[in-house]
């Protein structure tokens, strides 16, 4: 997903590997999925949406810019996007500018989580460096994602891992190492993957990263398919896609981590583009989103979240947006926040 810019003008221990044992509690998180059989869990159950589901709902918002659609569908949790590197270094900040333990971005944070949300902290996205490819030591890494997490007062971590990134090799396994030491430094951390998907499943890199986490012993809360961007000869219905990738990487995820059918649901978010997507011929309609959710609800997906809370209003007359996708309205007749309430349920 792309990174935020300044408009002009995916719990329990779903995923620990049997060889290790399960974190302990997850200090107030509100979208955790529940545990596989025999595999102990401290977590509190999921908090239920608004309409009784396990299913939450969990958009992604900017870290330092507030958006009057930011509370549609009342939240449960809020991505927080992006921490990235500043330049070259190992250091942490919003967008790669704006230092982590800001006035300002605490001022928002609390305003968030006021009606008792929790947030989020979401490392990597689309634009910048991912810290993992500019921090020298896995020690370093976890340091700086540490810093992130204490800044924001979250015990979730989130690694939106897309593009050359993913296919770095080197700082798939850094991180990792990063993860999994982080991890034992905080029993109650829960941490998931925020991947780029096909109608298909994930693809090759995706499922190296998996692979990497199993191999270094990350305990994985979810994994959350980006259901968006599939490219210019996908100009079905949205809505349909989604549901197919996530029936795709569900089998996926048995195989990876030796699930059975409802643990692989229960593990699995789903974050859609809403209106115009990046891609010419790709819209997300409303309707798209009632069907993700119905979806979702019934095989007791984690979480569903959206990108971005900043884009949930209909573009201005003459405005951009209707062609091609805008960073700060959907390009699609709504009211605003329709799509916050049609994901909430």
């Amino acid at each position: 997903m792309r990174g935020f810019l300044r408009p002009a003008a995916g719990l329990s221990c779903l995923f620990a590997m049997a060889v290790t044992g399960c974190s302990s509690g997850s200090g107030g998180t509100s979208d955790a999925a529940p545990a596989p059989p025999g595999r102990a869990s401290s977590s509190p159950t999921a908090a239920d949406g608004s309409n009784g589901s396990s299913t939450s709902y969990a958009p992604y918002v900017s870290a330092t810019e507030a958006a009057d659609t930011d509370d549609a569908g009342s939240p449960s949790t809020y991505n927080l996007a992006f921490v990235i590197a500043s330049g070259s270094s190992c250091t942490p900040k919003w967008n790669g500018t704006a230092a982590i333990g800001s006035s300002a971005v605490k001022s928002r944070l609390s305003k968030l989580k006021a009606d008792g949300a929790t947030v989020r902290v979401s490392f990597g996205g689309a634009s910048g460096k991912e810290l993992a490819t500019t921090c020298s030591s896995a020690s370093k890494l976890a340091a700086a994602y540490g810093a992130a997490l204490d800044a924001a007062g979250s015990t979730q971590a989130d690694f939106d891992i897309e593009g050359d990134t993913l296919t770095d090799s080197d700082s798939v396994a850094l991180r990792s190492q990063a993860i999994a030491q982080l991890q034992k430094e905080r029993s109650g951390l829960e941490v998931s993957f925020t991947l780029p998907v096909m109608p298909s499943g994930l693809d090759s890199d995706g499922l190296a990263l998996l692979e990497s986490a199993n191999k270094y012993d990350v305990q994985v809360s979810t994994v959350n398919i980006m259901t968006m961007n599939y490219g210019e000869s996908y100009d079905g219905d949205m809505g349909d896609y989604a549901v197919t990738a996530a029936k795709a990487t569900q089998k996926q995820l048995k195989k990876v981590f030796g699930l059975s059918d409802a643990d692989a649901w229960g593990g699995m978010a789903l974050t859609s583009m809403i209106g115009v997507n990046d891609v010419d011929g790709e819209t997300f309609s409303l309707s798209d989103a009632a069907d993700v959710r119905s979806f979702a609800e019934e095989k007791d997906i984690a979480w569903v979240s959206m990108w971005s809370t900043f884009r949930d209003v209909q573009c201005a007359s003459g405005s951009s947006g209707t062609d091609d996708a805008a960073t700060d309205c959907s390009g699609v007749s709504q009211s605003s926040g329709a799509f916050g309430k049609a994901f909430a349920g």
